[in-house]
């Protein structure tokens, strides 16, 4: 089955409005997923200001937004995106959901790395009179950082799943392109360009991030 005219300038479309997508959403989930998760494991940890209440209202928020399948979100937020984009369609508007669900994504994990920070490691340096900031920026977070990196790839490998499930309802990207061409036009050769670019991205982020975690686990 042959390639549709002019296959080639779209799929260079598509490739740069994934890696857009991509690029801007996973910036907002590593930033705020990582405060959202270092404020779950400090107000739970009795080595830092424990706060019950906080823990439970931030942690209970960040269930209730997980716990919402991406492509109902796509359409929950579709207020959102256009208020802050002002438009509902295409790249920019799936970036708004994109954002926020792998920010609260990315929370859990980023938890879960500072959780497996040995906690010897934090009450000695507390015992030693060290200043709870002192604690989490030249202690926890250093000790935290290969598996945050691991946290990281799942988080973006993620996140390219997602990116293509919106080319569903019109984000543009691999997906919209696969849709459009591969599925809607029965070529099934798109279908499958489509899907060996996803597979190729996928195991060479894959490898990137276990060869960098493992690095910075020698050190």
């Amino acid at each position: 089955m042959q390639l549709p005219s002019g296959f080639n300038d779209e799929l260079r479309q598509s490739l740069n409005e994934t890696f857009y997508m991509i690029s801007v959403s996973l910036l907002f989930a590593i930033v705020l997923g990582t405060l959202i998760g270092l404020l779950l494991f400090i107000t739970s940890n009795n080595l830092f200001p424990k706060n019950k209440i906080i823990n439970k209202v931030v942690g209970t928020i960040v269930n209730i937004i997980r716990s919402i399948p991406f492509i109902i979100l796509l359409v929950l937020i579709i207020p959102i995106s256009e208020a802050i984009v002002h438009t509902t369609i295409g790249p920019k508007a799936v970036m708004v959901p994109l954002a926020v669900a792998f920010t609260v994504f990315f929370a859990r994990l980023a938890q879960t790395s500072f959780s497996s920070v040995d906690n010897g490691v934090l009450e000695a340096a507390v015992s030693s009179g060290a200043k709870s900031i002192d604690v989490i920026i030249h202690i926890l977070i250093p000790e935290a950082l290969p598996q945050l990196i691991k946290s990281t790839t799942v988080t973006i490998i993620s996140l390219i799943g997602c990116s293509a499930m919106a080319g569903t309802v019109g984000g543009g990207g691999i997906g919209d392109l696969a849709i459009r061409y591969g599925y809607q036009r029965y070529n099934t050769a798109v279908m499958i360009i489509c899907v060996v670019i996803l597979v190729i991205m996928v195991q060479a982020l894959q490898m990137l991030g276990d060869f960098l975690a493992e690095k910075l686990n020698r050190k």
